[in-house]
């Protein structure tokens, strides 16, 4: 077969009509082959690459076109106790794959060590991977993406649904079975038109990049549903493909987005950059570990033969090599430019900032990013943690950057069971969180506000169930988040009590509530809107099944209409998604205040009252005249005013409408008390137990 030199960039396969570039990078190999497996009988052709450019191992092969399955073997040193581990009998994907075709057959030959030799990983092992793993795929770079483009939604405006492509589609009695599950269920008329209904803005999926299903859960008969768990950061998922699996997922992706954005719905990826699917030092040789060992992965500088492992995954990508942050940004850029994804969310994004040890804010990866003309323009989401020590770090992200708000999470949910003591924090959650980032110059919308999430308990299991039921993880119920931070009336799991039904249905109502009038932009977990659960389960990582899947028997659809108006309110009253802070002056006059706190007596809240440990009860009063910030135009928004009345208390309460904020308010919702009622400054509002209430000023005068 010809070959000739090629070019060094771009890395990866490129298709230009004619034949293909090849690039894979290794400053440690001695010798690549690119190996070439034909579409009939699957013989593989073998090819040393000819040149060698600043490390960037390359050739043009003529008439190699999109489809043609290829890998490469690299020849150099096998010496793990120095952290180098090329082995090439194991056939290697290339890192910039756009599609690639296959799973993993767990077996011994996908090690690069003889894992019956007792000197475990620094015996090498002489068997070829070939015809067990994944084959790299030549893809077609042409698609009509017509007038599509980034829809831009402002962040102040956003509403994100975080979802599994698989779970979302799997059951949908609407889509046909061979639409299940797959980029194309996502993107059909069905689909879209429930998203629409919603009033959601932006789908946030759970990984896509080509991931890997664990050894450890295949012999448990599990399966990593989740996704996190990469191994191609350029390809999307082979398996949520109808069409096949050699480059049509790319096209099927692309055709998803495309319909998505027609109906105005934005496509953020959950992407995983801090940890990829070949474990530790005893791992599978799938990529980058054979590629060059020691730049790809952290390694522990006294003795690199180990992982550094802040991820709980078993390594981490090295964030310190310039060929590793060029990967990301490439592959983050060819998201953006090729696929037309809006933006990201960063698993473990604090490994992304340690360059040494600690978290460092001003990393170079976020360098990159802040100064990079497209990154910069799309929507950048952090979860703001990882395992190592001082890897908490929400608030302390740069100004470009969204964040996770584990802090909101974790106090909305301590406000709703009751706990002590929490008035004050709630009401900083509330009003978008400023402690953690208005001094370093961002806006309320850097919090994402949510309550669930995948990792953790769904919403009706969250006021479902005391304890995790993650039996069927395979791991004993030790698995998972054991605390649960809500209340359920002290009954576990399902109830035929109607009395216990109802409070928890109204402590869902108040969770959605909460979350959909706080300032910042609100997430919700998929399926919560209708009431999904998990039996229990909140871990359910390796759940492939009627688990995670969503059930669409079993919609509660007052609950879905119940979120649909909520979201549909926040859109009509800009009072409850403001660009700026709230300016929080303390005075009488509602002309000049755009916020004030009441105790359920009418009386302004004062520090002692924020600081009282067993106050579960307070009213916020948001002035529609006072919204502060004009919009996008340059136009001053004037909203409708509103009064919350939040009543975590076990018993009723009557909130007393304080004078001067105007003289006539209607109830508009109410999380235990459906019907329309009109209410007088100076008179009282019955308020239920664990309930809020959200009243109109109808009256100014």
């Amino acid at each position: 077969m010809e070959i000739w030199p090629g070019q060094p960039y771009p890395l990866g396969a490129h298709f230009d009509g004619v034949g293909t570039n090849f690039s894979i990078f290794s400053e440690v190999a001695e010798k690549v082959e690119l190996c070439l497996f034909d579409g009939a009988s699957g013989e593989e052709t073998r090819l040393a690459l000819p040149e060698v450019t600043a490390h960037c191992w390359h050739a043009y092969v003529p008439n190699v076109r999109p489809g043609h399955r290829y890998g490469f073997r690299v020849h150099g040193p096998y010496s793990p106790d120095h952290g180098v581990r090329c082995n090439p009998a194991k056939l290697l994907l290339d890192p910039y794959a756009k599609a690639i075709e296959g799973v993993v057959h767990w077996n011994g030959t996908i090690f690069a060590y003889d894992q019956g030799n007792p000197a475990q990983d620094l015996a090498l092992d002489p068997t070829d991977s070939g015809p067990y793993v994944p084959k790299s795929v030549v893809s077609d770079p042409w698609f009509s993406w017509e007038e599509d483009r980034h829809l831009r939604i402002p962040w102040h405006e956003t509403v994100i649904y975080e979802v599994h492509v698989k779970g979302f589609t799997k059951l949908h009695p609407q889509l046909p079975p061979e639409l299940r599950g797959t980029y194309a269920g996502l993107g059909t008329p069905e689909a879209i038109q429930y998203l629409q209904n919603l009033g959601i803005t932006a789908v946030e999926l759970l990984p896509v990049h080509q991931f890997v299903h664990d050894n450890r859960l295949n012999q448990l008969g599990l399966r990593n549903y989740w996704g996190y768990n990469s191994i191609g950061y350029f390809a999307p998922h082979n398996e949520y493909s109808s069409s096949g699996q050699s480059g049509q997922q790319v096209q099927e992706f692309k055709q998803m987005v495309k319909n998505l954005h027609r109906a105005g719905i934005e496509v953020i990826l959950d992407v995983v950059y801090n940890h990829t699917a070949e474990g530790n030092h005893l791992g599978p040789t799938l990529c980058f570990r054979g590629i060059d060992n020691a730049a790809y992965y952290r390694l522990i500088a006294d003795n690199p033969r180990y992982c550094m492992d802040y991820t709980g995954t078993g390594n981490s990508l090295n964030m310190r090599h310039p060929h590793v942050l060029q990967m990301i940004m490439d592959s983050l850029r060819y998201w953006v430019t090729e696929m037309h994804v809006d933006g990201f969310r960063f698993d473990l994004a604090a490994t992304l900032a340690r360059e040494l040890h600690d978290v460092d804010r001003l990393s170079a990866f976020f360098d990159l990013v802040q100064q990079d003309p497209i990154l910069s323009q799309v929507k950048l989401i952090a979860e703001p943690w990882d395992v190592g020590e001082g890897g908490y770090q929400v608030g302390n992200f740069p100004v470009l950057w969204s964040e996770w708000n584990g802090k909101y999470r974790d106090c909305v949910r301590d406000y709703w069971r009751g706990q002590a003591a929490t008035l004050g924090e709630f009401a900083m959650r509330f009003t978008g969180s400023s402690d953690l980032y208005q001094l370093d110059g961002r806006r309320p919308y850097a919090s994402v506000n949510f309550v669930t999430c995948h990792d953790g308990f769904t919403l009706d299991d969250l006021v479902s169930y005391s304890y995790k039921h993650n039996e069927a993880n395979g791991e004993g119920n030790r698995d998972g988040e054991s605390y649960n931070r809500s209340w359920n009336c002290g009954e576990e799991g399902p109830s035929t009590d109607p009395a216990v039904n109802a409070v928890r249905q109204r402590q869902k109502r108040n969770f959605l509530a909460t979350l959909i009038f706080s300032q910042g932009v609100p997430m919700f977990l998929g399926g919560d809107e209708f009431g999904r659960t998990q039996g229990g389960n909140n871990n359910a990582y390796c759940q492939d099944n009627e688990i995670s899947w969503f059930d669409w028997s079993k919609v509660d659809h007052d609950l879905l209409a119940f979120c649909s108006k909520l979201i549909e309110f926040r859109r009509a009253h800009p009072v409850f998604r403001r660009r700026r802070w709230f300016a929080g002056r303390e005075i009488q006059a509602e002309e000049t205040s755009d916020i004030a706190w009441f105790r359920p007596d009418g009386g302004r809240m004062t520090s002692d009252d924020w600081n009282v440990g067993f106050a579960r009860s307070l009213a916020v009063y948001l002035n529609g005249d006072e919204i502060a910030s004009p919009d996008l135009r340059g136009r001053k928004v004037i909203d409708d005013s509103f009064f919350l009345l939040f009543n975590a208390h076990f018993e009723p309460i009557r909130f007393s409408l304080p004078r001067g904020f105007g003289q006539r308010w209607k109830r508009v919702l109410d999380t235990a008390d459906p019907l329309v009622r009109y209410y007088r400054a100076g008179g009282q509002v019955p308020v239920q137990e664990r309930s809020v209430a959200v009243l109109m000023r109808v009256d100014k005068s």
